[in-house]
């Protein structure tokens, strides 16, 4: 009977686990491809007065005060919640450096970084805000640099096939060569290899309940009057 209690438990654990996992809502493996622009602007503005004042002034760079470039992501789930991106950047700018004189030409800007992002919601939501943090390098005219990425951004769902991106950072330089600057950015991401999204696990086989049966005669032995003799079913375990 003790052997049996424990079975029907360990039955109804596993019951429970398979029904509960049938669904996950995990960042599929995704591929995207981003428009940018770089605000440096804006940062030198903010760094020289305060929020208040620029807000006040309207001190903020427009559209044709900053640099456009191409990017591409890679996204994939850890969590429901969270997602690791890796990121790839291009753009011809006039990077300027701290206390160097300008370069006076526009030059090509690299940046790559690797960040985490937490969202609002799981992949089950059509929209989720997220914010976004990380750790990146640059590369601009022979200058290696790095920078902290950390931002908010908004990810909408396209019936879990596709996504889109709109993100908005703020970037810390790490290293003396580094400048503080925006970056904003609109892309478009699709699935790519094998799907974690929605998948279904499938349910495990439940183990079988045997019934002890000391003589192996066939009559458990709860029901058999001879349980050390082998017998017949129609003499309830007895010869």
């Amino acid at each position: 009977m003790r052997r049996g209690f424990i079975l029907l438990l360990v039955q109804s654990a596993i019951f429970t686990a398979t029904s509960a996992q049938d669904k996950s809502y995990i960042q599929d493996p995704s591929f995207a491809v981003s428009f940018l622009f770089q605000d440096f602007k804006s940062a030198s503005n903010l760094r020289s007065t305060s929020l208040s004042t620029a807000l006040r002034d309207r001190n903020f760079a427009r559209i044709r005060d900053m640099s456009p470039g191409l990017g591409i992501s890679y996204l994939e789930g850890i969590h429901k919640h969270y997602d690791v991106v890796v990121s790839l950047t291009g753009s011809f700018l006039d990077y300027p450096i701290e206390g160097r004189p300008p370069f006076s030409n526009d030059y090509f800007l690299v940046e790559g970084d690797v960040s985490l992002r937490g969202k609002m919601f799981s992949n089950a939501w059509w929209v989720s805000p997220y914010v976004q943090v990380g750790a990146g390098t640059s590369f601009y005219k022979g200058y290696h640099a790095a920078y902290i990425p950390a931002g908010v951004g908004m990810q909408l769902n396209f019936f879990d096939e596709a996504y889109l991106l709109v993100n908005a950072q703020y970037r810390i330089p790490v290293t003396p060569v580094a400048s503080f600057h925006f970056f904003y950015s609109v892309g478009l991401a699709g699935k790519i290899g094998r799907k974690k999204q929605n998948r279904k696990v499938e349910n495990m086989p439940l183990p079988t309940l045997v019934k002890p049966d000391r003589d192996g005669d066939g009559v458990p032995d709860e029901e058999d009057v001879c349980p050390d003799t082998p017998g017949r079913k129609e003499n309830k375990g007895c010869p």
